[in-house]
């Protein structure tokens, strides 16, 4: 299990709710390496990939979750995805010429919404959408699901450029409480307590002292922590697919404009895949999209 990569869930013994911990170092990584991100932009972006990780926490599905806000601002774009196997990644496009160090969400990303998509192997895809309303990622994806038919749940999420870190509560259906008004109050003592949660104290605490620091009052069980890891899905394979969409004679014909051959890059790790005139009639050849050997002519 990766020492810097991973999610971890508890459990409130005398409460209906649970939560959940993230934390991330070297996927962060992977991903701010592919690009210059300016500061604010890099911690957007570590905002949303932990708090992709955590909502692949709670769902129980074989595929992809993807997190995406767009808006008509300085930052028109930000995309993270994390499948069930917990693989990372993401990627945002900015205008490094309009971002200022001091900018927030809102100065960033106006008129904002994030489309939250869990895409299975197998079944139907869903998506829903939310505006960017609050001032924070963390406000508005739990504006997301307060507005939504799901348990309540909230999210805290902080990142500074070399770690990304979050904490989310989620209500459980009543088992250990099933009066609605005391189920509401022990919903409220625990997300005021969560509130109290300083930046630096989120970025830099182990989750067993940050527990202790929030809920030493409570009964909370920490479970096993789950690895997370940074891994694009990329392939020369799925290149291949993308240019037979096109047909033979127009792949060949992009092939001549671009002098020779194509070359398909990866926005979220900056591959290239290559494909020559040879290559091409490989493809449409039925004989699949292995690079050629180097002593073809």
């Amino acid at each position: 299990m990766s020492d810097s990569d991973f999610t971890q869930r508890f459990l409130f013994d005398e409460f209906d709710a649970r939560g959940e911990l993230v934390s991330l170092r070297d996927s962060y990584a992977h991903v701010l390496a592919k690009h210059p991100y300016p500061q604010p932009v890099a911690q957007l972006l570590g905002e949303l990939l932990a708090a992709a990780a955590l909502l692949v926490g709670t769902l129980k599905f074989d595929g992809l979750l993807i997190l995406q806000a767009r808006s008509s601002g300085a930052v028109p774009l930000l995309m993270v995805e994390c499948s069930s196997e917990r693989e990372l990644r993401g990627i945002a496009r900015y205008h490094a010429e309009q971002i200022d160090a001091t900018d927030g969400l809102r100065e960033l990303m106006p008129e904002g919404v994030l489309a939250l998509t869990v895409d299975p192997r197998n079944g139907q895809r869903y998506q829903g959408i939310v505006e960017l309303d609050g001032d924070t990622l963390a406000q508005s994806l739990s504006s997301y699901f307060a507005n939504s038919e799901q348990l309540p749940t909230r999210f805290w999420l902080q990142a500074d450029g070399r770690t990304a870190r979050g904490l989310l509560l989620q209500a459980l259906p009543a088992q250990q409480q099933t009066d609605p008004e005391e189920r509401a109050a022990s919903w409220q003592h625990l997300t005021v307590l969560a509130d109290s949660l300083q930046a630096e104290e989120l970025l830099g605490l182990d989750n067993a002292t940050l527990l202790h620091r929030l809920y030493h009052q409570e009964t909370v069980r920490l479970f096993e922590p789950q690895a997370l890891q940074f891994r694009c899905s990329c392939s020369r394979e799925r290149s291949a697919r993308a240019l037979v969409s096109l047909g033979e004679a127009d792949a060949l014909q992009l092939a001549e404009e671009q002098g020779g051959q194509i070359s398909i890059d990866c926005q979220f790790c900056n591959h290239t895949y290559a494909f020559d005139s040879a290559d091409i009639a490989q493809l449409f050849a039925g004989a699949g999209s292995d690079e050629p050997s180097p002593t073809r002519h």
